[in-house]
């Protein structure tokens, strides 16, 4: 099935509002034990640690990412200024060293040069019409040995099978992330993608896989 970009930026309220309501707390969980086998596989990260998450939303991740690494500076960044406002609110009264940032993924390098001791972020490959931007942006930012963990979803190769995961995962969800969901399957890049982006961008120590029905994670270390 031929891949059909997706709009890069979730700025609608309708969209927001649904995204802040939702449920994800199971990908969000999956997504942070991700990173949790990550660092037992790679050790320990320095004292008081740098993690950027991107294409942070709402902030879901980035707040777990804070609970899981309390001695951590954690950045959440994210183009969408509304989705950013919902972030900002929730982290008001949560713990741990916390910034958001708006920032375009081409703008962010410039901001945090060789500064990041871990990156992560879920479910952003898919929107990026450049996917080799991610990559750049991620060896950019890190310091040599940083960890990555990329998670996303991937393409399946029929529109059938798009079908038969949205029944399967979100058969009564709000219209607007039944949606999303759909076209965010078929904006999704495949494992072989991926892994020839990953090839192209010389990012050596950092490999994909399937994961599930529906994800492929990329994950290891730069530099």
């Amino acid at each position: 099935m031929q891949r059909i970009p997706e709009p890069e930026l979730m700025t609608t309220k309708e969209q927001v509002d649904a995204y802040a309501e939702a449920d994800f707390s199971s990908g969000d969980a999956r997504t942070v034990a991700l990173v949790e086998q990550l660092l037992d596989e790679t050790g320990s990260l320095p004292d008081n640690p740098l993690i950027v998450d991107l294409g942070c939303g709402p902030g879901n991740i980035t707040f777990r990412l804070a609970a899981l690494l309390p001695n951590a500076k954690v950045i959440g960044i994210d183009g969408s200024e509304p989705m950013l406002a919902v972030a900002k609110q929730r982290s008001v009264d949560a713990p741990g060293d916390l910034q958001f940032i708006c920032l375009q993924l081409n703008g962010i390098a410039a901001h945090l040069n060789n500064s990041a001791d871990l990156v992560v972020s879920n479910s952003l490959l898919h929107h990026l019409k450049d996917p080799e931007l991610l990559w750049s942006v991620t060896q950019s930012i890190s310091k040599p040995g940083c960890r990555v963990l990329h998670r996303d979803l991937r393409r399946p190769s029929t529109l059938a099978e798009v079908h038969h995961l949205q029944q399967q995962h979100l058969p009564k969800a709000p219209s607007i992330l039944i949606q999303d969901f759909t076209a965010s399957l078929v904006a999704a890049y495949t494992t072989d993608e991926v892994a020839e982006q990953l090839r192209r961008a010389d990012t050596t120590l950092l490999r994909a896989w399937p994961e599930d029905d529906r994800y492929l994670v990329v994950s290891g270390l730069v530099g």
